[in-house]
């Protein structure tokens, strides 16, 4: 995940909430094999799309109060911020098909 960017629960607010365009946030974790399968293919999104959404990444470990509050309870979760609201969440890996249908929307 080199080229995705880590947000804090400090820095949600700022960085996400208040941002002017759509945030796919991946909640994620260092031993969650599902979400090690979905990183690369994130990174791949974020080349190829970075202009029309901005990609972060949230370790749940050490940012617990940000999962919580938006009710993540299995990893990876994607979930799509855009005006301060959760307007998609993907939960599972799935494939780089599969993602670029479900986000669709927002980079289409």
């Amino acid at each position: 995940m080199a080229d995705i960017a880590a947000v804090t629960d400090a820095e949600f607010e700022a960085q996400v909430l208040k941002s002017d365009k759509p945030v796919l946030v991946d909640f994620w974790a260092e031993w969650c094999g599902p979400c090690r399968q979905v990183s690369p293919i994130l990174d791949e999104l974020a080349k190829e799309h970075g202009d029309k959404i901005t990609f972060v990444k949230m370790n749940v470990d050490e940012n617990p109060v940000t999962p919580g509050n938006y009710r993540v309870t299995g990893i990876p979760t994607l979930n799509v911020y855009s005006g301060g609201e959760v307007v998609k969440t993907i939960v599972g890996a799935k494939p780089k098909s599969a993602l670029v249908r479900e986000l669709s929307e927002f980079i289409g």
